[in-house]
């Protein structure tokens, strides 16, 4: 019999522990040959109340271990995604996370009101982590009173579950994580992008800076770290690790290390298969070291 691979998040039932990183996973039609429904929920890429164009390229830059981007919340903004993207991302039958930022603390809470009632929508991942625009994002993680504002705001106009989505650019997590919860998170994802700068070089002596964040590999000791840190805390929430996966045993790593669930991000730009294969490799791991299901395996092997 295959291993039990469900679980629950916030209230969110998924078949397996497995999701894509807000903005690293398309949906749209280049993308149609992927059975998004085999995910444990689809995370969409960043929201906002009005649409964005995003910065002016380059908007990505390879680091030896990652990469670099500054895209800006490129979206069509919260009314279109919910008229012409909630319906075709309904069809594959798995939870759908709705990912919303702002710039200030009123577009976050019209933005949780615009979604409350939107047939299909499980919760919404709160970002308040995001440091590849100009304004808005990652301030709101930096600052416990802004997170603590932001997420009471948020909780108050909706009753969907809220995860929050903390930023890896403070000097202690557990204060943003308890600020989170104390204002009412229902779980908390983390991390979201390290603040960096490359240069981009077009020709001799000429390039542009660019300066955004960093995710893949390069991230993700410190992504452990955090995570870590959190559940040794004891907040008493659900934890998504995110931060450089890119195989079975990072996978693993987050999971022992305190994450009940994860996401992936930047390995889906070079294998779009590799949260499947995350999921199967799973699947046999429990069941050729004799666990039943996941939830087991969580409970006989964390070691955070």
């Amino acid at each position: 019999m295959e291993a039990d691979l469900s679980v629950e998040i916030a209230g969110i039932r998924m078949k397996n522990p497995v999701m894509p990183a807000s903005g690293t996973f398309g949906y749209d039609k280049r993308l149609s040959s992927f059975d998004l429904s085999l995910l444990g929920a689809m995370v969409t890429k960043g929201t906002t109340l009005e649409p964005r164009e995003g910065n002016d390229p380059p908007r990505i830059c390879k680091t030896a271990a990652g990469m670099i981007n500054f895209i800006g919340l490129e979206n069509p903004g919260a009314k279109r995604f919910i008229q012409h993207m909630i319906p075709e991302l309904r069809k594959f039958g798995v939870p759908i996370i709705v990912n919303i930022c702002g710039a200030v603390t009123e577009e976050y809470e019209a933005l949780a009101r615009m979604f409350d009632n939107v047939e299909g929508i499980a919760g919404l991942e709160v970002n308040i982590s995001c440091p590849n625009t100009k304004e808005g994002g990652v301030a709101f993680g930096q600052d416990p009173r802004l997170t603590s504002e932001v997420v009471g705001r948020v909780r108050k106009a909706t009753k969907l579950p809220l995860i929050v989505k903390l930023t890896p650019n403070v000097t202690n997590i557990v204060v943003a994580g308890r600020a989170a919860v104390e204002a009412g998170a229902d779980a908390l994802s983390l991390v979201n992008t390290l603040k960096a700068r490359a240069r981009i070089r077009t020709g001799p002596g000429a390039g542009r800076w660019i300066e955004g964040g960093l995710s893949g590999p390069a991230i993700m000791p410190v992504a452990l770290k955090m995570v870590s840190d959190l559940a040794k805390a004891k907040l008493g929430v659900p934890i998504i690790g995110i931060g450089g996966i890119s195989s079975l045993e990072n996978a693993l790593d987050f999971f022992e290390s305190g994450a009940d669930a994860i996401q992936v991000g930047t390995a889906n730009f070079i294998n779009q298969r590799i949260m499947l294969e995350i999921i199967e490799g799973l699947r046999r791991y429990l069941q050729e070291n004799g666990f039943t299901s996941f939830r087991e395996f969580l409970q006989k092997s964390r070691n955070p």
